[in-house]
């Protein structure tokens, strides 16, 4: 019974994790957002399109398995026969086209917004120039590690040596 216990507490606690509740907040959203997409190719992208090709219409592009020749999809569908669905196929992909889209667009404004916010941490100098040899050194380093010459000077020391 107390192995039962620990399984439960750990899968809840597996499940309450920050980015196990981000990635499922991730796929409603998702989900959802694909569906705008559909709605989007179904009832707006796909009308235009039959209207500029002269009324071609992708859902009903198919071939009937039986052999025979059905006027329309649901035709064929309500006889029962067997389809190769390729029309739809073709609008599956210009969502998925449409969708990869988005996605990208979203991606590089992410980025951009990365960019101009970001951590300037990352930006930090952690360089400088050698003024005796114009190599590049670490920030806090006290020699040169190419000409050796001193860069900071010690009490005793008058000058850099050369």
């Amino acid at each position: 019974m107390d192995k039962k216990k620990g399984l439960i507490a750990e899968f809840r606690d597996f499940i309450m994790r920050g980015n196990v509740m981000d990635m499922a907040v991730g796929v409603i959203i998702g989900a959802a957002f694909g569906s705008i997409v559909t709605s989007l190719v179904d009832d707006i992208l796909m009308p235009v399109i039959s209207l500029v090709t002269g009324g071609l219409d992708f859902s009903n592009w198919f071939v009937a398995l039986d052999g025979n020749k059905y006027a329309t999809l649901a035709a064929a569908q309500e006889a029962g026969a067997a389809t190769l669905n390729f029309g739809t196929f073709i609008s599956a992909i210009i969502n998925f086209l449409i969708v990869a889209l988005c996605i990208f667009f979203v991606v590089k404004g992410f980025n951009k917004m990365q960019d101009t916010f970001g951590d300037k941490a990352e930006d930090e100098i952690t360089t400088k120039e050698c003024p005796f040899c114009c190599s590049e050194i670490p920030l806090n380093a006290k020699r040169c590690p190419n000409c050796t010459s001193a860069l900071t000077l010690d009490e005793d020391e008058e000058e850099a040596p050369v």
